[in-house]
């Protein structure tokens, strides 16, 4: 196939939802239906041998949630589907927001009990910032919910676009009967069962089918009157629109059960985006250029604990990658030719020969790549959009064992570089590591992935800061002059961007007075040469 052929086969997208509303169950049974497992896990039973397949780090086995983004490749319908699964936990929002650059569709998962949650809101800003096209799946019917009808309502009030069903519950909880297709006109009737793909579904044909009405009575004839009244008042559903991010097509189903899983997976195939263009400072790539261009959204350490690997996670941009190619990493100028390319299964490798635009493929390396590095076949580009935000809380870490120091500099070192978390190398001799977070289960998963990916026990502690704004200033002596009046509260973070670290907002008002010239952002880009607004 020619480069172009490739490209339109692409679907790459995110699943995002707030914790526990079955995310991570949605994403195993999407492996399921494609045929890229044979036997689900159960999130659920944490002391069973089996665990969701995206779920590969100890402590997600553990806790039974998702921590860390994982990467899915399969096969279906002669598309190739790429899957990322992110963290539904607010604390790993940072991660989620860089996997989010990454794709050209997202998946929205919402609890049907709870309906659209605090975390799902913030995801779906993300989104909407950037007009990706979302496809919606409501979750859990097999429990006693909220009614549709207001789910509907709530999905359009909070994200301010119109959600056209594509698909209609027939009861709920214990009269959950199953879920009439709208565009079909039929009914696919609910049999529950949770590891094993079913193939012999019933289907009954047909609104007017006097069986439906007869099997399963007053919810159906409750259904029946909410279908017409949707397609009364309801907007059609446009493709433009979806694309651009102001409609959503809505589905209903019950992912442990695999029940509504088929049809999400046909409308990723059928409605989600081919990979479109990406925007450089320079210029805009188009995804059927010949010559290969990815951007590193993700570097995760570890993920093979017997070899201590480093994987960088690469969207490809445009052209077709070869294994080996010659490759040149824009930041540095250095050019490196990378023959064990993996895709991925979650924790399953296999080695990659070719990759095209929209597949996302991990360049194992040992910190010559960092997130945000731009790799091409010799052309100069850098991508926009990757993300570091200061954190809002901070610990002081110190290792319980002296003779383990350099373990413990050395896996913060690579636990930052990867985003888990956010390290600060003080300006002053002699003083602490500090680790930044947005949440504070940040800081117990990097405690236990340094115990038992690093065989170091640290001891976090308090600090006296909580908060960090990195300072740039257009005249290097103002910068120089600042940095000397205010030593004991500069750090410098893992790509040696250099951060102020403040105990107060007052703290910060007093400097922007005192040093009008310097700048304090509370963003900056990847490579630490971007930054954000200041504040």
């Amino acid at each position: 196939m020619s480069i172009s052929q490739e490209v339109a086969r692409r679907r790459t997208f995110a699943i995002i939802s707030h914790p526990d509303a079955g995310k991570t169950t949605l994403t195993e049974k999407l492996l399921l239906f494609a045929g890229a497992i044979q036997i689900a896990g159960s999130v659920k039973a944490r002391k069973a041998s089996r665990h969701a397949s995206s779920d590969w780090m100890e402590i997600e086995k553990q806790r039974g949630i998702s921590v860390a983004s994982s990467v899915m490749q399969m096969e279906y319908r002669g598309c190739v589907l790429n899957l990322l699964d992110t963290p539904g936990h607010q604390d790993f929002s940072e991660d989620t927001y860089r996997v989010l650059t990454a794709v050209d569709a997202a998946l929205m998962v919402i609890d049907a009990a709870n309906g659209v949650e605090p975390q799902t809101l913030r995801l779906l800003q993300v989104c909407r910032a950037r007009n990706t096209p979302i496809i919606t799946f409501i979750n859990k019917l097999d429990r006693e919910v909220q009614e549709p009808l207001n789910l509907l309502a709530e999905i359009e009030s909070h994200l301010g676009m119109d959600a056209v069903p594509f698909s209609w519950p027939v009861g709920m909880g214990r009269l959950f009967g199953g879920v009439f297709d709208i565009r079909r006109n039929r009914m696919r009737v609910f049999r529950a069962g949770q590891e094993r793909r079913g193939d012999h579904d019933e289907i009954i044909e047909g609104l007017d089918n006097p069986l439906i009405a007869e099997r399963f009575g007053d919810s159906f004839a409750k259904a029946h009157e909410e279908i017409e009244l949707i397609a009364a008042a309801a907007p059609a559903f446009d493709h433009a629109a979806f694309l651009a991010g102001r409609q959503t097509p809505v589905f209903f189903g019950s992912a442990i059960n695999n029940f509504g899983v088929q049809e999400v997976l046909d409308a990723l195939v059928d409605l989600a985006p081919k990979p479109g263009p990406r925007t450089a400072l320079q210029r805009e790539v188009q995804p059927e250029e010949p010559k290969f261009s990815g951007v590193v959204f993700k570097v995760q350490a570890n993920m093979d604990p017997a070899h201590r690997d480093r994987v960088a996670f690469v969207r490809v941009s445009s052209g077709r990658f070869d294994r080996g190619m010659r490759l040149t990493v824009s930041r540095t100028g250095k050019e490196i030719r990378p023959n064990n390319v993996v895709s991925f299964l979650s924790q399953r490798r296999e080695l990659v020969d070719q990759a095209y635009a929209g597949d996302v493929i991990g360049i194992p390396n040992h910190g010559v790549l960092q997130l945000g590095d731009v790799l091409t076949e010799g052309e100069t580009l850098q991508f926009t959009g990757l993300p570091f935000f200061a954190p809002e809380l901070f610990q002081a870490v110190e290792v319980k064992d002296p003779l383990r120091i350099k373990q413990l500099r050395t896996g913060l070192i690579q636990l930052g570089e990867e985003g888990a978390i956010q390290v600060f190398r003080p300006e002053a001799v002699g003083g602490s590591l500090l680790l930044g977070a947005i949440g504070q289960l940040q800081f117990e998963v990097v405690a236990h992935r340094l115990k038992h990916e690093y065989g170091v026990d640290a001891r976090l502690m308090p600090s006296r800061y909580n908060m960090a704004r990195w300072i740039t200033s257009d005249d290097p002596k103002d910068l120089r002059k600042f940095m000397d009046a205010n030593a004991a509260h500069i750090a410098y973070d893992v790509v040696d961007a250099t951060a102020f670290l403040l105990s107060s907002p007052a703290q910060l008002r007093v400097a922007q007075e005192l040093y009008p010239k310097v700048q304090f952002h509370v963003m900056r880009e990847h490579g630490g040469r971007v930054f954000g607004k200041t504040a």
